[in-house]
């Protein structure tokens, strides 16, 4: 199985004061499934651990991120219109880009699980390849 990655979910692995460190962790450590980091994460995530942890710990973030058990996704010209097409169509939820985009790469690569503490959008989209995302780590909201 395949799962796709939220920047929510890096930034959690990479505080520990985070209130959902440890299970994403532990489930970072424990999932036996490819895990498709679309680029367009990157930024975002790399953007908030240094805001928030500063600039030594967004380094060590990098380095993690080059180890094997990461699958870097590139978006693609469809991808774009599609993540066009999710933020027209949940404007109300006010969407960032990387979430409209982790949606078109997840319908583009058929991946219905969703690593993310993003309860809010990610429970209400419905994607057009499956009936919801399955949304882990499983968390009292």
């Amino acid at each position: 199985m395949t799962a796709i990655v939220d920047t929510s979910f890096l930034v959690s692995l990479t505080n520990p004061n985070d209130l959902y460190h440890e299970i994403s962790s532990m489930l970072a450590r424990n999932l036996q499934e490819r895990l498709v980091v679309p680029y367009v994460v990157l930024p975002e995530a790399t953007y908030l651990i240094q805001k928030y942890q500063g600039h030594h710990v967004m380094r060590q973030f990098m380095r993690r991120m080059s180890q094997p058990a990461w699958d870097f996704e590139p978006l693609q010209s469809n991808d774009l219109a599609r993540a066009s097409a999710v933020l027209e169509k949940y404007h109300d939820l006010n969407l960032d880009f990387a979430d409209a985009a982790i949606v078109a790469v997840a319908e583009r690569l058929n991946i219905c699980r969703v690593l993310t503490l993003d309860r809010r959008d990610f429970r209400v989209i419905r994607p057009s390849h499956c009936p919801s995302f399955e949304l882990l780590p499983e968390i009292n909201p």
